[in-house]
């Protein structure tokens, strides 16, 4: 296979200016900070010293390392930025985008910093980071039933404002109230309630967007196609998104959780066998979340079992959930005394592992949960495994050591929703979605290797039960085992590769969006959407 160019799309002057950065120049370095400087403040018309951070600024560091939130990140050889950006106003985006390209430098765009490879924020050629995190202005408005949020906000900063207004609306996204809103809608975020009204990109109605022209457009001004494109495939292949306008969601008064534990020696392989079965079919109301993790056994001594954990939310009352799956999921022997009932807000709280009782404001805090090392793999399981596949699963999972899995069912409003209403496809026939997960707590190159080997160990075992032709992904479960883009003569056939994984049929029309809007590839990643003119 042909090395390809990386940087095919820039001109010689371009070129030139990577080689010298990267063989380090610190008098060209510093020359690239002050040009940009000049650019923003001649583009704005402001002093950006207070949001402008170049590598010698005493707060570079501290502003860098406040959204890494995988710590495999974080160390001193991963690439740092030239200068982060951290914008207060619009003004201030589009100017950063025509500077950037001015002096022909790659942009990172972070609004939350949870993107599982940490391509929100490192490159391997010179880049600057365009940080999100002060955009993040929210307007509820309950009369008509719909919010205005900035990219930058967090999904806790979301759910409390709506709480603020009302008791009885809610918006169906992520558990973690960490996570920004701009990478997680333009991904296509789901949470909890999906089952019930679909992922959090169905309830957009309009987006505020910068162009590679450094103009603002709303759904009216980028056209279908675009608004389409940002719904799920990814907003930063396209330009920066600074807003969505969403539609929130009724939810009761009152809902119900519960969370249940079973070991192999407690029928674990029926209940999980028959969860496959329920879950994606039952009351739309009713989501019930399974993990999986290799655990030491308490009646074993010394040996390795298999816990599998259902944690769920149901919107309604804890009799009526309690009848349900007596009839429909009697494996699982749910008790009365295993629910708790509470509000939507406190559910939001609950499933963020807060005690019962805190506070909602603590949804504010951006700083929870220190930065950990971790990996994360995605599939999509169309057919329900059989309870000997089960088994030779928990043996490898034992065998491979720390690895777990996460089972997030599907149906219900999933099912209703064509797979291209949006550039998400996996909907209708599939039965879940399994995410890989690891986490450890020391770092260290032996560690890392050891467990990223692990996870890819158990995604290739499960090669025989999880979709076929592609074997599907998910975008904001990146994964860059899945393939990356050099961008060069290559780049469209490069793209494909990880492009059907996470989007299927839907990939040729993103590649068609992004030749039409950006056609040069100013905005671009390691995994994202290339243009049709690099196409071999």
């Amino acid at each position: 296979m042909k090395k390809s160019s990386p940087l095919p799309s820039f001109p010689t002057p371009f070129l030139l200016l990577v080689s010298l950065l990267l063989h380090g120049s610190p008098s060209l370095a510093d020359s690239v900070n002050d040009n940009f400087v000049q650019c923003l403040t001649n583009q704005t018309k402001d002093k950006v010293s207070n949001i402008v951070f170049s590598q010698t600024n005493a707060s570079f560091t501290s502003v860098l390392q406040a959204y890494i939130r995988n710590a495999r990140f974080n160390t001193s050889t991963i690439p740092k930025p030239s200068i982060i950006v951290t914008p207060l106003h619009e003004s201030h985006v589009q100017a950063t985008v025509i500077c950037a390209k001015q002096i022909g430098i790659q942009i990172k765009i972070r609004s939350g910093g949870h993107d599982y490879e940490g391509i929100s924020y490192i490159s391997d050629i010179p880049f600057i980071i365009l940080d999100m995190f002060n955009l993040r202005n929210i307007t509820v408005d309950i009369e008509s039933q719909t919010a205005w949020v900035q990219a930058g906000a967090t999904l806790g900063e979301l759910y409390y404002k709506i709480w603020e207004k009302s008791k009885v609306h809610g918006f169906p996204a992520g558990v973690g109230p960490t996570v920004g809103v701009g990478g997680h809608l333009s991904g296509a975020g789901y949470g909890n309630m999906l089952r019930k009204f679909g992922l959090s990109v169905d309830h957009v109605i309009d987006a505020q967007i910068v162009d590679v022209n450094g103009k603002i457009l709303d759904k009216a001004s980028m056209g279908d196609d675009l608004f389409w494109a940002i719904k799920g495939g990814g907003g930063a292949s396209f330009g920066v998104v600074l807003s969505y306008k969403i539609n929130l969601v009724q939810v009761p008064e009152t809902v119900t959780v519960f969370g249940v534990q079973r070991f192999l020696e407690d029928n674990a392989t029926d209940v999980v066998y028959q969860w496959q079965h329920v879950a994606p079919t039952i009351d739309d109301r009713l989501f019930m979340r399974m993990l999986l993790q290799p655990v030491t056994s308490k009646v074993k001594k010394g040996e390795k079992t298999i816990r599998a954990s259902i944690e769920s939310l149901f919107l309604g009352e804890a009799n009526e959930l309690v009848t349900i799956l007596g009839k429909e999921f009697p494996q699982l022997g749910l008790k009365i005394e295993n629910c708790t009932q509470m509000s939507w807000i406190e559910s939001v709280l609950w499933w963020a592992n807060f005690d019962n009782g805190t506070s909602p404001n603590a949804l504010l805090d951006r700083n929870q949960n220190s930065a950990k090392f971790l990996k994360r793999k995605s599939d999509y399981v169309q057919t329900v495994i059989p309870k000997d596949g089960l088994e030779g699963i928990w043996k490898k999972m034992i065998e491979v050591g720390k690895v777990g899995f996460v089972f997030n069912p599907y149906g219900g409003k999933m099912s209703e929703i064509q797979a291209s209403d949006t550039p998400f496809p996996h909907r209708a026939g599939n039965l879940f979605k399994v995410q890989y997960s690891v986490t450890w707590e020391e770092g260290g190159v032996e560690e890392e290797k050891d467990y990223i080997t692990q996870t890819r160990s158990l995604y290739s075992y499960m090669t025989p039960f999880v979709s076929k032709n592609p074997r599907s992904a998910y975008l904001n479960y990146r994964d860059l085992d899945i393939g990356v883009n050099h961008y060069g003569k290559d780049s469209y056939e490069e793209g494909k590769v990880y492009g059907s994984k996470y989007f299927n049929g839907n990939f040729d029309r993103l590649v068609k969006v992004k030749t039409a809007v950006d056609p040069d590839n100013f905005f671009r990643n390691e995994q994202s959407i290339p243009t049709l003119q690099t196409k071999a």
